[in-house]
């Protein structure tokens, strides 16, 4: 019975750092947008691939 002394503060603390994180990100932009990161892998890339290392000859 005596851990409840310990375990309610310390999920009301859990709680609001959750709360808070949860709000931190909203703010930050962390859910602006949500659809286009997973269909831009789907769109044309129309730029040339970077040019191939030289080769050095074998010794």
């Amino acid at each position: 019975m005596n851990v409840l002394y310990l375990l309610i503060p310390l999920g009301i603390v859990l709680l609001a750092l959750s709360v808070w994180a949860f709000f931190w990100a909203v703010r930050a932009g962390q859910f602006d947008d949500l659809d286009s990161p997973s269909v831009q892998i789907l769109l044309d890339d129309d730029r040339a691939p970077p040019p191939a290392p030289p080769r050095r000859p074998d010794a």
